[in-house]
């Protein structure tokens, strides 16, 4: 199972305004372990950054006059992600623009080159509905050490998703990820399942609880709820 992990930086907010890509990183995950594979550029957009976009970011115009255009990389990115599921944090932006660089050279969206696009915003929305579930507030969430993260940058935010999904998703994949490990199950081969480190166990907060309280009474009002009875 390989995954790619994907963050991207840009001139502003919408990519239907003419903004661009100006940073592309990924990092990969075989069977839920980092490997030592990456993708990471920086891109001459051709135009002006926006203000409040390079407060979040950091990367100013004058540090990208001499770095790559999105066309000049784009084969080396798509050998990159290709046959992966993608994952990324608030997908629809990323993908947007990812796309719209890829229409810009007619080539195909990128769907067409990954597996599955997996959105983490999504996920941790439905995990956490009523919390705040930015990259920052799941960090603090799940204990994942952000401190360096001052300014934006793909490449750590990458890096720091990766932490934060697979604190999310602990245990739910480790029974696949073993059989991989182990090799297919004959006929009524025993399998012992073995961890190399202990399962995390996360108790919830007192608001936590009570935001967990506040969802069901809400569910009960459109029916009986199975959670309640």
């Amino acid at each position: 199972m390989r995954q790619i992990f994907l963050d991207t930086e840009t001139t502003g907010l919408y990519h239907a305004q003419g903004h661009r890509i100006i940073e592309i990183a990924g990092v990969e995950l075989v069977n839920r372990r980092l490997t030592n594979n990456h993708f990471h550029v920086y891109l001459n957009p051709d135009r002006e950054i926006d203000q409040a976009a390079q407060e979040v970011h950091g990367i100013t115009l004058e540090f990208l006059q001499d770095k790559p255009r999105f066309h000049d990389v784009v084969d080396d990115f798509l050998q990159f992600v290709s046959g992966a599921d993608l994952i990324i944090h608030n997908a629809p932006f990323d993908i947007g623009f990812l796309n719209a660089e890829l229409n810009r050279i007619e080539r195909q969206n990128i769907e067409h080159s990954v597996l599955e696009i997996i959105d983490t915003l999504k996920m941790a929305k439905e995990m956490r509905p009523g919390q705040r579930n930015n990259l920052d507030a799941l960090c603090r969430h799940y204990g994942i050490d952000n401190s360096s993260r001052t300014l934006h940058g793909a490449l750590l935010d990458a890096e720091l998703l990766a932490d934060v999904y697979m604190a999310m998703t602990r245990g739910q994949e480790s029974l696949m990820i073993d059989m991989l490990d182990h090799g297919p199950i004959e006929g009524n081969e025993e399998v012992r399942l073995t961890r190399s480190k202990p399962l995390l166990v996360l108790a919830a907060s007192e608001s936590e609880q009570g935001a967990h309280e506040e969802y069901l009474q809400a569910l009960n009002k459109g029916g009986a709820c199975v959670w309640t009875q």
